[in-house]
């Protein structure tokens, strides 16, 4: 993969284990691109130290929808062709006060949904016209069958999936690929101080089965892989003990 790669989120645990394990194996160019980018020393030191030759920040807000298409094609003229842009940002939210308080509610589905499709089309229509690249979507088990317990979540991340399947399907022979990792619960700092669920992982081993999907080309990642056969046979389970199935 020749090119950059391009952390949309670049403060993530999870974003910049993924550009460590990039730069490992050659691909020297690192952009980090996220809110308050004058505050990524540590996140800069950490790809560098892992084999990066260029780091370069860039302010960016996924919050701010009509900032998203600038911003993206400006990091391609100036810094050439993207070998794989990776989408890590996203928020869990408070699933209880999201329940009373709606415009809470719509912030997660804005973040977790709405500027994933956005900054998604984006850069399909960027990598579409270089021919080449790979994009990486963080959906989650939350969505592969939503629970009670963290519905608006789970739903944003449906819906991601979803979207992200499609275009899959939209981009095959354009050049362009799309890799779909779904993470079961991710014990690092987004979920500090909630109880771990059964076949965890962490930001490592989530971070190792994307670089590993990039280099291989690989559409549908699950990790630990044994989710998807858990959740295969999650389908069958009634409704009503469903609905009561913790986060």
């Amino acid at each position: 993969m020749s090119g950059a790669v391009l952390i949309l989120g670049g403060r993530s645990e999870i974003g910049v284990a993924v550009a460590e394990r990039l730069a490992r194996h050659g691909n020297g160019k690192v952009i980090l691109a996220a809110r308050r980018s004058g505050d990524l020393d540590a996140e800069e030191a950490a790809v560098r130290q892992a084999g990066a030759t260029e780091v370069v920040r860039a302010e960016f807000d996924a919050a701010e929808l009509d900032t998203h298409g600038a911003l993206l094609r400006d990091l391609v003229t100036r810094h050439g062709p993207i070998a794989a842009a990776v989408i890590s940002f996203g928020i869990l939210g408070d699933q209880e006060r999201a329940e009373a308080d709606a415009a809470h509610a719509v912030d997660v589905v804005h973040i977790d949904y709405t500027a994933h499709v956005s900054v998604l089309t984006h850069l399909a229509n960027l990598l579409r016209e270089q021919g080449s690249g790979r994009i990486v979507v963080f959906s989650s088990v939350a969505g592969v069958r939503v629970r009670r317990a963290n519905y608006v979540y789970g739903s944003a991340k449906a819906g991601l999936d979803g979207f992200a399947n499609g275009m899959a399907d939209a981009l095959v022979g354009s050049g362009v690929g799309l890799s779909i990792i779904r993470p079961g619960f991710v014990i690092g700092r987004m979920t500090q101080g909630m109880s771990p669920a059964p076949w965890s992982s962490t930001p490592d081993q989530v971070a190792d089965a994307t670089a590993a999907a990039v280099r291989k080309g690989r559409r549908t990642v699950w990790v630990p892989g044994i989710l998807r056969w858990v959740f295969a046979a999650m389908r069958f389970v009634p409704q009503p003990i469903w609905r009561r199935m913790p986060r």
